[in-house]
C-alpha cells in the first residue's frame, strides 16, 4: 500500500550548484565584538535555504566519447506531451518549495552518534532556530508532492538517529524478471534530493562568521551540496513496421534490478534489487530519424543501481553492479491477444548510472502474433542489448 503523504521535504540541486545555508547566531552567552553582540536577547538564528534550478542536461552529464557529452534529447523520440503530464506530470526533476531539516547536536565531540534530533519543517528558503555552542550536523531533503496527493515515500527516522531511509512498499503488479524476493514490483519513489553536513561548529569566539548589517547579525555560510538519490530513466519501445498489429499497452511495466531503498545521509542506494513499477503509453507514427514508428514510451523514478551513490561516479568503468535489469511490457496485439514483451536492458542501466533514456528498436515483422493470451505466452527476451543495433530474439 502506498503511505498516505507524510511532512518531509522538496528540493532540487547538482554537483555545479550549491545550498548556502547562512546560520544566524544568537546564542546564551555574553561573548561581545564589533560591533556589540549581546547574544542571549537576539532571536533565534537562521538558515538560508536556496532557489536552485535543476535541469536533465545538466545532470545527465554523460561523456559517452572524449570531448562529446550526452545529449538525452537525440536519443529520446517518444517526447512528452500534455497528455503525458496530466498522467505522469513532468517529464525531469522540479524545483521543490518545502524542506524536511533535521538537527543533530553533538556538544563538545564533532562526529559523535547521534543521540537526538530537532525537526522542522521548512516552507520557503529561511529557516530560525536556536542553537547551543559546539558541534551539529544538519540533514535536509525535500518536501514531496504528487498529481494524486498520495506519497509512495516512506521514511525511516526510527531504527537509527545516525541514518533515514527512504523506501516504498509493493504494489500490486507482478515481478516475475530480476526480483527473487518479492513477487510484486514497488511503487517507484517521488523525486527525492539530500544534503547532509556534518561537525558544524559554533564557538564562542564566531570563527568564520561575518557580521550582517541588514540582518543585524552574526552570519556564518555553509556550503551543502543538494543533489537527487533518486533517478530517472526514460524507457522506449520503438515499433518498426507494427502496422496496427500491436493497437495498446496495458500501462503496466517494470523495470528490474533497482534498489529497494537509499539512505538520505550518505546518498548510497541500498543492496537489496526489487523490480519497480510504472507506467507506459503508446503513441502511433512518429518519426524516428525520418522513419515512422510506433512508441511505447514513459518515466520511472527509482533509488538508482544496488549499492552506488551515483553522483560519486565519473564513468560507467566505476559502476558495481552484480544485478541484471530487465524492462517488461505488456502490450495487446490486433487478435486481442495481450504478450509480455521482456528486455534486457542491463548494459544501458549501467551506462546511464544516474538515469537517461532506455531504447529498444524493435521490427514486428520478426515477432509473430500471439495464439493465446497471457503475459507469460510470449516473452521476447533481447539478447546483449547495447544503445542500438541489431537484436536477437529468443521466442
Amino acid at each position: 500500500m502506498r503511505s498516505e503523504k507524510r511532512v518531509l521535504c522538496r528540493k532540487t540541486v547538482r554537483y555545479a550548484m550549491t545550498i548556502v545555508a547562512a546560520i544566524v547566531v544568537m546564542l546564551s552567552s555574553s561573548c561581545r565584538r564589533n560591533p556589540d553582540l549581546h547574544l542571549w536577547d537576539w532571536d533565534n538564528p537562521v538558515i538560508d535555504l536556496p532557489v536552485v534550478d535543476l535541469n536533465l542536461e545538466v545532470y545527465w552529464d554523460y561523456m559517452l566519447i572524449s570531448g562529446i557529452s550526452y545529449d538525452w534529447r537525440t536519443e529520446w523520440y517518444y517526447g512528452w506531451d500534455e497528455e503525458d503530464k496530466l498522467i505522469f506530470g513532468e517529464l525531469g526533476y522540479t524545483q521543490p518549495t518545502s524542506f524536511n531539516l533535521r538537527r543533530y547536536y553533538t556538544g563538545d565531540t564533532p562526529l559523535a552518534p547521534h543521540d537526538k534530533v530537532r525537526q522542522a519543517t521548512v516552507t520557503g528558503h529561511s529557516y530560525s532556530a536556536h542553537y547551543d555552542w559546539g558541534f551539529w550536523d544538519i540533514l535536509v531533503w525535500n518536501d514531496v508532492h504528487t498529481l494524486d496527493g498520495i506519497q509512495s515515500l516512506i521514511f525511516d527516522e526510527t531504527t537509527s538517529l545516525d541514518y533515514v531511509t527512504a523506501y516504498t512498499n509493493q504494489s500490486m503488479n507482478m515481478a516475475p524478471y530480476h526480483a527473487p524476493r518479492y513477487q510484486n514490483a514497488f511503487y517507484e519513489p517521488e523525486a527525492l534530493y539530500a544534503a547532509y553536513e556534518q561537525a558544524i561548529e559554533i564557538n564562542r569566539n564566531l570563527d568564520g562568521f561575518v557580521y550582517d548589517e541588514k540582518r543585524d547579525a552574526w552570519v556564518r555560510t555553509l556550503k551543502m551540496m543538494l543533489e537527487p538519490i533518486t533517478y530517472i530513466y526514460l524507457p522506449q519501445v520503438i515499433l518498426y513496421n507494427n502496422n496496427g498489429r500491436i493497437t495498446m499497452v496495458s500501462g503496466t511495466s517494470n523495470l528490474s534490478g533497482m534498489a529497494r531503498t537509499t539512505t538520505l545521509n550518505t546518498g548510497v542506494s541500498g543492496d537489496e534489487p526489487v523490480a519497480v513499477y510504472f507506467k507506459m503509453r503508446m503513441k502511433k507514427d512518429k518519426d524516428k530519424d525520418g522513419r515512422k514508428a510506433d512508441i511505447v514510451g514513459g518515466r520511472v523514478m527509482t533509488f538508482g543501481i544496488c549499492g552506488q551513490n551515483a553522483n560519486r561516479i565519473k564513468s560507467y568503468e566505476e559502476v558495481k553492479d552484480e544485478h541484471r535489469h530487465y524492462l517488461d511490457v505488456t502490450m495487446q496485439f490486433n487478435n486481442g491477444m495481450d504478450s509480455t514483451f521482456v528486455f534486457d536492458v542491463t548494459n544501458q542501466v549501467r551506462r546511464r548510472y544516474k538515469g537517461g533514456v532506455l531504447t529498444i528498436e524493435l521490427d514486428m515483422d520478426t515477432v509473430p502474433t500471439p495464439k493465446r493470451s497471457g503475459g507469460s505466452g510470449f516473452n521476447a527476451v533481447v539478447k546483449g542489448v547495447e544503445d542500438g543495433g541489431t537484436h536477437e530474439f529468443e521466442l
